[in-house]
């Protein structure tokens, strides 16, 4: 007997046809002789036109407890549909909100972006929800909310409904977390921008937080923090009405709980080249002409930035060396540059955090202990996920230390 958390997603829950398929894909489920925790999102819609009648009637006069409370409506209506639905189908369910004494998630008092209590929500799980199974009844929990201490309803942010399922998953050892939504799965890219758009059937933890972090919206990475790496875990289309459908499967473990910094530098010398030549940027096919150039002799490029009239390369010392004499060629052989300049040694640190996509102020924070000592930077180059800092050689130790103390 396999538990398994299924979570509705808004739109897999926008109609009442779609309410009673997902009802019979639970109950299928069921009968099969599994135990099914259903979690359920606001009805399609909801959150947003209850955000916009808040900030209609009093704007910023809200205070963040009651927008909480006004948030969870959304999902107090879903789980009691969702419930009488099921019974309707001939077995027991049971809805849970955050004013039920079985209410399982315990966060801090943030109201708008809880921090869950791991602990306390472990002890409810296990003594309520776990409870509930073995009484052959389908818990049907609120999705995106929990409740402090105090009993006041808070919400879990961004993705808190994936959150939800995966954290419950989590706390009950769960065998499988099925997230209903209204894809077949993850695709290799928008099928709404490209028909040639295939579905996956795996894809790794990593990266589908990468995926995420550049705008796809198919899971949110707080969810994955909560994805254990023994409990399966798939994304499915709500069309199917089956849970046991074929969708993308999420494999490897969760990324750490708390934000985690990867700080490293690299051992090796690297060296600067610079190519320049007039209006580079409207140049087509220059950058390419300069890859190719360099990946026909093997050399891996660290770091490449481009300016109006230059193009920047950061290369291993030795490979440097060689890539002056291949680039020159190009230089002086074609007619869209004009010079190649060698420079000097270079130290390279990189930073690596999930968290940076959501921080104001990071490359501030990394930028300005470097310069309260006077260390120049060569280039530095960013990401959704990372920064990359290109320094003097000499300077590469205590710009590494600099970092590292400020941001740990």
């Amino acid at each position: 007997m396999a538990i398994v958390v299924a979570k509705f997603g808004g739109t897999s829950v926008g109609t009442g046809e779609r309410i009673q398929k997902a009802a019979k894909s639970v109950v299928n489920e069921y009968m099969q002789g599994n135990k099914v925790i259903v979690v359920v999102s606001a009805i399609n819609k909801t959150t947003d036109e209850s955000i916009k009648l808040v900030q209609d009637s009093m704007g910023k006069l809200v205070t963040e407890k009651q927008l909480a409370g006004i948030l969870s409506m959304g999902e107090m209506q879903s789980v009691r549909i969702m419930a009488a639905t099921i019974e309707s189908l001939g077995v027991k369910a049971e809805y849970i909100d955050p004013f039920s004494e079985k209410w399982p998630v315990i966060t801090d008092s943030n109201y708008l972006e809880a921090k869950i209590d791991k602990e306390k929500t472990e002890e409810k799980v296990l003594t309520y929800i776990e409870k509930l199974l073995d009484q052959g009844i389908i818990p049907v929990v609120c999705g995106f909310l929990g409740r402090d201490l105090d009993g006041n309803v808070t919400t879990l942010g961004r993705g808190g409904s994936d959150v939800s399922a995966f954290l419950l998953g989590q706390c009950i050892g769960a065998d499988e977390v099925v997230i209903v939504t209204d894809v077949k799965g993850v695709m290799s890219t928008d099928p709404r921008k490209l028909n040639t758009a295939r579905k996956l059937d795996k894809i790794t933890v990593e990266e589908m937080i990468d995926l995420a972090n550049y705008g796809a919206q198919v899971l949110h990475p707080n969810a994955l923090r909560y994805k254990d790496p023994s409990i399966k875990a798939k994304i499915i289309s709500f069309e199917y009405g089956d849970l046991r459908v074929q969708g993308t499967d999420i494999i490897g473990p969760a990324y750490p709980e708390e934000d985690v910094i990867t700080i490293t530098k690299l051992d090796e010398q690297l060296a600067v080249l610079a190519v320049v030549g007039e209006d580079l940027m409207n140049k087509p096919g220059i950058l390419s002409s300069i890859t190719e150039r360099v990946n026909e002799h093997n050399l891996t490029i660290y770091g490449i930035s481009t300016g109006e009239s230059s193009i920047t390369l950061f290369f291993k010392y030795d490979d440097a060396l060689k890539a002056h004499e291949i680039l020159h060629d190009l230089v002086i052989n074609g007619d869209m540059l004009s010079s190649i300049s060698l420079g000097q040694k270079i130290a390279m640190v990189s930073l690596v955090s999930h968290e940076f996509i959501d921080t104001p102020g990071i490359i501030s924070n990394i930028t300005k202990p470097l310069h309260e000592e006077n260390i120049n930077i060569v280039e530095l180059s960013s990401s959704q996920t990372s920064v990359v800092i290109f320094v003097d050689w000499e300077d590469g130790e205590r710009a590494y230390n600099l970092v590292k103390e400020t941001l740990e």
